[in-house]
């Protein structure tokens, strides 16, 4: 197809009766071109209405095309390929096929950098495959229940507590239960979570991954108590928390017991003095070990070596 340029002025317009538009005296030289137009085309007034420069495609004839790089060619010819001479130093690159065997290392490295740790489950270049993330994996099947896959993490899991809560919306009631669980490595690390769903599983699952994302640190002596008395309270829920000499056990009871043993605490004393809500004794216990501080703490932020705090 030839593309050729006039203006408006070297365009002859007839009636809008006319079903053919002449291009009179085009800026190069071609053979008469039409444009078949409606009489009520939109095209029509749009060159009408804009003084532009126009491009027409119309078609080229055989003339027009350059066929001088087939004068000298004979298609019964028979070509060779004749490639050009590598330099002196050029070294050929092995072949595919000579290589070393990958190993199964490298291989499985090469699928970790392309998808990732998770499709294995086992990491070879060191990455964490066990994300704080939903690992509830479905059986195959319609309607089938959802397996709970244990997060290896080094934290240890205990249900609190599991009540059926309804919501009352426009249609009715809505069921689901509310699961309460603390997780733990029983080396001064804890953490308490809630979470809802429909099911018990997902319920236990989501309150055990809310409190992974909530773990703090308990401050312990060598004995496995603690450095000092302290007293929290959460909503209507106050705990009271006090050391206790080697072989004494942990002596509390509900939420603020399994917070403690979770956390690795041995010796200790425990009393909830309020409410008897489990979540709220469970955060009181909480906000009253985050209070303490270690002997050392308290030294450096007063300048002074840990022997003269007793004095």
């Amino acid at each position: 197809m030839a593309i050729t340029t006039v203006t408006l002025s070297s365009l002859s317009l007839h009636s809008t009766t006319t079903p053919r538009l002449s291009f009179l005296k085009p800026t190069t030289k071609l053979h008469p071109l039409s444009l078949s137009v409606s009489p009520k085309s939109s095209f029509l007034s749009l060159l009408s209405s804009h003084r532009k420069i126009v491009t027409i495609i119309s078609k080229a004839n055989s003339s027009d095309i350059d066929t001088s790089f087939f004068d000298n060619f004979n298609p019964e010819e028979e070509v060779f390929f004749d490639p050009p001479t590598p330099p002196e130093d050029y070294i050929p690159p092995p072949s595919f096929d000579e290589g070393p065997m990958e190993t199964e290392d490298e291989i499985a490295a090469a699928y970790e950098e392309l998808y990732g740790p998770a499709y294995s489950g086992v990491s070879v270049l060191g990455k964490d495959v066990y994300v704080m993330d939903s690992k509830a994996k479905k059986i195959s099947g319609w309607g089938s229940r959802v397996k709970k896959e244990k997060i290896k993490d080094g934290f240890d899991e205990r249900v609190i507590q599991v009540r059926r809560v309804t919501k009352v919306v426009k249609g009715g009631k809505q069921l689901h239960f509310r699961a309460i669980v603390v997780v733990g490595d029983k080396q001064g690390r804890v953490g308490v979570g809630v979470g809802k769903a429909k099911e018990v599983i997902v319920a236990v699952q989501k309150s055990a991954l809310n409190a992974r994302r909530n773990i703090i640190t308990v401050p312990m002596t060598k004995y496995l108590t603690f450095p000092h008395r302290s007293e929290g309270d959460f909503g209507a829920a106050k705990v009271m928390l006090r050391p206790a000499s080697p072989g004494t056990g942990v002596i509390a009871g509900g939420a603020v017991r399994i917070v403690l043993e979770m956390a690795g605490v041995e010796n200790a004393l425990g009393k909830q003095l309020r409410s008897k809500n489990a979540l709220n004794n469970a955060r009181a216990t909480v906000v009253a070990v985050q209070k303490m501080r270690q002997f050392s703490e308290v030294a450096r932020e007063r300048g002074i070596p840990m022997e003269e705090l007793w004095k």
